[in-house]
């Protein structure tokens, strides 16, 4: 990988989540290279999403302590999201039709100077705002 790459919610969820099979090992990996290349970044709403969905929705849910201890090791990964960068999702949700909390990851990404978003819910091979979506799942059947 070069550059920085920005970690949606989904991939970090799939690293944590026992029952997530191949996405599991692929999420992980992913990680792995991300931490020992020090690229990784990711907003605080991708965090808080992380929290929610590891410790209430996925079928073996982590233990509020253990889903903290990620929470914060991941903090450092962390930019700061402002009102400019939700002023610019908000130019990104109306010329690139896709929700809001989308438009945020995507504004969130672009001002950390992130070149590709890892991410299964955007469209893969799609640029927005100059950055890449890359689905790191896309081979897994």
């Amino acid at each position: 990988m070069s550059g920085k790459s920005f970690v949606d919610t989904n991939v970090l969820i799939y690293a944590h989540d026992a029952d997530a099979g191949e996405k599991q090992r692929v999420a992980k990996a992913v990680l792995r290279e991300l931490w020992s290349e020090r690229a990784g970044v990711l907003s605080i709403q991708v965090l808080q999403e992380f929290y929610v969905s590891v410790t209430r929705k996925i079928p073996s849910p982590l233990s509020k302590d253990l889903a903290r201890l990620v929470v914060t090791s991941y903090a450092i990964w962390c930019m700061e999201t402002t009102p400019a960068e939700v002023a610019t999702a908000f130019r990104i949700e109306d010329e690139s039709q896709i929700g809001f909390w989308d438009a945020l990851i995507v504004s969130s990404a672009a001002e950390s100077g992130a070149s590709r978003i890892l991410s299964e819910d955007l469209n893969a091979g799609q640029r927005i705002a100059g950055v890449l979506i890359e689905n790191p799942f896309a081979d897994i059947r």
